[in-house]
């Protein structure tokens, strides 16, 4: 059996492919997501990969072409690609999670698949405020206030219309609860709290209650390997319909109270709670908003008889022991080898030696000092340096976060990741060397690319098209002096009892960079400046932009 998961380095989608793996009946998996991910590292390794952009920034012809090739001689498709971020871009929100599953079911029947496994949530079912669990018959008009909600509704609108024009094609819909796992703590932080939220409070212990909003019955959650062992079973059983996935236990205020250790919670308006969250969001501190809120406290409890009876799932984790590895992820910043579940702080890097005997400072004369090298002169170069990649490191994950809706989103996502551990390998480097730090300049740095954010570039109303040219330039230009970094700490490697090759290697990965930029502000500038083409026309049909 072949199966095809798109969205397959999320959260889900990493935990399917692990399934997969250690499932007899599946002989070969086909990931596909519009970013790669580390494919030698597992469990991704275990798959064929395609980069398709699903409706971000493809024309309908173009998303049906690629995806019909890529789907052809499946058996199923699990189909999971769903843009949670940004909430303020309703249409590019709508674009990708609604039309594309029409998309992609278009193409699944085009390619002659037979099975489509499709991705709902509890999201989707109207609001109730009882306590009573729903099956699957609970309507699903979705919760007005909650844009998440809202296209879920639409969605099963979409998979309804379809299964009506396809009676060819088994349709499963899975819906399930919170999902939660370890892997994905880092990605959830990012999406739902943002990098602001100290969630190291959330080691037991650490708040003296739990504030709760009054009107919160309960939540249900899932963890993320029981949620993929659920959609594995749909494949293997061919069911159609829906079926409601979640844990038997709900998580009542006193069971999520007690996660943290005390069980003590306390009760606030939910009109307060509401505009708090609206308030946090609004100025940039929280991810949510305020529709999330309003889907929790909504939406109903679900009934998980069904899957039990017709697939034969049943969860292997409480929601509580799942709630409970979340968080404790998520203190620890945890994630996974792809760029959406890439963890809080990269890997500590490893600095190897001549003799790559040790990961340990160089070696270094009697004195603790590098004798062959002015050890003052390097400190102040590389902590110019390291300045320099603070601001780097900022600019080009804004950039992939401004153009999430462009060809270029991929390449420049992919690139952030990097350039990210590579600014963590530099700290470490200046640490083990025993420099010192300017962490004043670093701040400034860091100042400095936010102000520069201030530039309108001619727009004030609305994203410049000149922006990505500018960025582009910008960012080609600090790749470019990191690159004499790199050559600079080779030539001095010896002296500092350090191995050349790794600073090789780091030389050319920067020359990569370049070359992504290169063709990055190629696309930028052939457009930025003319009237009959624009930057963010995901009409265009423009093949996206890749960083390999």
């Amino acid at each position: 059996m072949r199966v095809a998961v798109i969205g397959a380095t999320g959260n889900v989608g990493t935990a399917i492919l692990d399934v997969l793996g250690r499932t007899s009946e599946v002989t070969s998996v086909l990931g596909i997501s519009r970013r790669m991910p580390d494919t030698e590292a597992e469990p991704y390794a275990r798959c064929e990969w395609r980069s398709i952009d699903i409706a971000a920034a493809s024309s309908p012809d173009t998303a049906h072409r690629d995806l019909t090739e890529a789907l052809t001689g499946a058996d199923a498709v699990v189909h999971l690609a769903w843009l949670i971020q940004p909430n303020s871009d309703r249409d590019l929100l709508r674009r990708v999670n609604v039309n594309g599953t029409a998309r992609v079911a278009a193409a699944a029947a085009a390619a002659g698949v037979p099975h489509l496994v499709v991705a709902s949530s509890v999201g989707a079912y109207s609001p109730d405020d009882g306590l009573d669990k729903r099956n699957e018959e609970w309507p699903t008009g979705g919760i007005r206030s909650s844009h998440y909600s809202v296209d879920k509704a639409a969605q099963e609108r979409v998979l309804d219309d379809f299964c009506a024009d396809h009676p060819e094609v088994t349709v499963t819909r899975l819906r399930p609860a919170l999902i939660f796992g370890a892997p994905a703590a880092s990605e959830i932080q990012r999406y739902f709290l943002g990098n602001w939220v100290p969630v190291q409070l959330l080691r037991a212990g650490c708040l003296p209650f739990l504030p709760l909003p009054k009107g919160l019955r309960g939540i249900q959650a899932v963890h993320s390997t029981d949620d993929a062992r659920a959609y594995v079973a749909s494949v293997l059983h061919r069911q159609a319909g829906a079926f409601n996935i979640c844990a038997d236990d709900v998580l009542y205020p006193k069971n999520l109270a007690e996660l943290l250790d005390h069980g003590r919670y306390v009760p606030l308006p939910d009109g307060a709670v509401r505009a708090a969250l609206g308030m946090g969001h609004s100025s940039s501190l929280v991810a949510a908003d305020e529709g999330w809120l309003d889907m929790g406290l909504n939406a109903p409890l679900m009934d998980n008889a069904r899957a039990r009876r017709e697939l034969g799932w049943e969860p292997e984790h409480s929601a509580m022991d799942s709630a409970r590895e979340l968080l404790k992820g998520m203190a620890d910043g945890e994630g996974s080898a792809s760029v959406p579940l890439r963890p809080r702080d990269p890997e500590q890097p490893t600095l190897r030696t001549k003799d790559e005997r040790s990961t340990g400072p160089a070696a270094s004369d009697a004195d603790g000092q590098h004798s062959e090298v002015d050890m003052d002169l390097l400190g102040l170069y590389l902590s110019d340096h390291l300045a320099g990649a603070t601001a780097g490191a900022e600019r080009i994950e804004r950039m992939a976060a401004d153009f999430v809706d462009t060809p270029v989103f991929a390449a420049l996502s992919e690139l952030a990741a990097e350039i990210r551990g590579e600014h963590l390998y530099v700290q470490h480097l200046i640490g083990q060397l025993g420099l010192r730090r300017r962490p004043l300049a670093e701040a400034l740095s860091w100042a400095g690319e936010r102000v520069g954010r201030l530039k309108s570039n001619g727009s004030l109303l609305r994203r410049s098209p000149m922006t990505l040219v500018l960025e582009a330039e910008l960012m080609r230009s600090a790749v470019i002096g990191k690159l004499g970094m790199w050559q600079t700490l080779e030539d001095n490697a010896e002296a500092l009892g350090l191995d050349a090759e790794q600073f090789r290697e780091f030389a050319q990965n920067a020359e990569h960079q370049r070359e992504v930029l290169d063709t990055v502000h190629s696309y930028a500038r052939s457009r930025a400046f003319r009237r009959d083409l624009a930057v963010f026309d995901q009409s265009s049909g423009v093949s996206p932009v890749r960083g390999d």
